[in-house]
């Protein structure tokens, strides 16, 4: 282990429960969602994870924030737990709550301080900045904003404690081409900025190619593949990463 690294997960094995309980079962049997996955990060990283649906990105995810606590194995980070950014904005977002009210609550459950009002404020203002929305945003209900604009404020919600590590699950998936890469130019400024490290989850290959340093394929719970983005992507080694390079057009 490097000073440089900011996470390490050794012989991860995630399980969770079958909630199809069958005829006469006695208990639901638990279903082993990932197998003996590592994963190693660097400060200033952006490491995408990809794969088809079911492929285990997403449960990989929710296990190293802590979402997904039945596991072996172990996870190492080096600073606090890292926030999430998820796929749909619209769920994520108490609709009944202000958008000023949504990026203050971090601020609000945070342990390891007291924010004062005027700090709020302040902190909230930055963000709104960092995340290029006007400020009278701040009186709005998710219900009024875009979907482009919802998932903005998700990021800045994640943002609002200045984490070390943001985990995108998806984050430009439920949204049209034109805004995707709107979303992507922004958290590649906030990555050049801050030198955030970022865990990228996408079943987008081409999404992948243009945001990130390595690459890990994941396929039914395991890593089939890792490497340096560019030099995965011009001499892939499994045959699943092959075929899907070329069902996404990347590779003849």
């Amino acid at each position: 282990m490097s000073d440089r690294d900011v996470l390490k997960v050794a012989d991860l094995n995630v399980y969770y429960k079958n909630r199809k309980r069958k005829l006469f079962s006695k208990k639901n049997k638990k279903i082993h969602a990932l197998h003996d996955v590592n994963v190693s990060m660097e400060e200033g990283e952006v490491l995408a994870i990809a794969g088809e649906s079911g492929s285990g990105k997403s449960t990989l995810a929710r296990a190293i924030v802590g979402i997904n606590k039945d596991y072996t194995g172990t996870i190492w980070q080096k600073y606090d737990r890292p926030q999430m950014v998820f796929q749909d904005p619209y769920s994520s977002l108490n609709p009944a709550k202000k958008i000023g009210w949504l990026l203050e609550e971090p601020l609000r459950v945070d342990k390891t301080r007291t924010w004062t009002k005027e700090e709020m404020r302040k902190r909230v203002l930055e963000i709104l900045d960092e995340i290029e929305l006007p400020v009278s945003y701040l009186d709005r209900y998710p219900a009024q904003l875009s979907g482009g604009q919802r998932q903005r404020v998700c990021i800045g919600i994640a943002l609002m404690r200045s984490p070390k590590l943001l985990i995108a699950d998806e984050p430009v998936s439920a949204l049209d081409v034109t805004i995707q890469a709107q979303i992507l130019e922004l958290l590649e400024n906030l990555h050049r900025k801050h030198g955030i490290s970022i865990i990228f989850i996408s079943h987008d290959l081409r999404v992948v190619y243009k945001i990130s340093d390595h690459v890990m394929i994941m396929k039914d719970g395991r890593v089939v593949e890792y490497g340096e983005t560019k030099e995965l992507y011009r001499n892939p080694k499994a045959e699943y990463t092959k075929s899907l390079l070329k069902a996404a057009g990347i590779v003849k």
